[in-house]
């Protein structure tokens, strides 16, 4: 597969965008409303899904969840520029990116081009793919599974590998800086809240909660850190 499925009403722009990825060798498949969009997506032919917001119909973040409930194919959310609510709903329903409208095709080519790299664990800075078990946690690069106690935790590809980053460096806070780098593939920036978002979905996914034993603790002004088991963080955590 080398298929991006586009889902926008937008006909000119799709046609803008067919044409930029054609160049750069990808194949592209378009679709101007959500319900077909969804469908589409379903079928298990695309690498990725470009996923605007604004659709008729079904608009894009209920195509989001319902393509959430069965599929973990990579999605990047088109936004309209200057809607924090529309990335962080977004993220918080499963979107593996967002990318602001208008946008330069080289940042998308760019943003596609991330993810995919993401998805297929291609980082050549990762340890081999040993299964890491910290506690109650197993994850496992080869298949891209994680289980608590046994039981399958369902993570988007984002997800999955923000938890491998912290799992190997369990013990040690990991600065918010050097998640999105190697997470998100983007230079840092103090006001992109995208990592915490990601990192809110994981401590829901595992159980965290107020009155739990956390798994993942905030240090504040610093990052994050993966607790060992009956280990706790030395610093002020949130």
């Amino acid at each position: 597969m080398d298929g991006v499925l586009v889902i926008d009403d937008d006909v000119e722009l799709c046609g803008l965008v067919s044409e930029y990825l054609g160049g750069e060798g990808f194949t592209v498949e378009c679709v101007h409303d959500g319900k077909r969009g969804l469908e589409h997506a379903l079928r298990g032919n695309h690498l990725l899904v470009v996923l605007d917001v604004m659709l008729p119909g079904m608009n894009g973040f209920e195509v989001l969840r319902h393509l959430r409930e069965k599929s973990h194919i990579p999605v990047l959310l088109l936004t309209a520029r200057g809607e924090d609510v529309d990335r962080i709903v977004g993220l918080e329903i499963g979107a593996d990116d967002y990318l602001p409208k208008p946008f330069n095709p080289r940042e998308l080519v760019a943003r596609i081009r991330a993810i995919l790299r993401r998805t297929k664990n291609g980082d050549r800075s990762a340890s081999p793919l040993q299964i890491v078990r910290v506690g109650d946690i197993e994850l496992d690069p080869a298949t891209r599974t994680v289980r608590q106690a046994g039981s399958l935790i369902e993570l988007t590809s984002v997800e999955f590998n923000l938890l491998e980053v912290l799992l190997r460096e369990a013990g040690r806070v990991v600065s918010r800086e050097r998640l999105v780098n190697a997470v998100l593939s983007r230079k840092f920036s103090p006001f992109d809240r995208s990592i915490d978002m990601h990192v809110s979905k994981v401590r829901k996914k595992l159980g965290d909660s107020e009155g739990a034993p956390e798994h993942i603790k905030t240090i504040r002004g610093v990052g994050y850190i993966f607790s060992r088991p009956r280990e706790k963080a030395g610093s002020e955590t949130g």
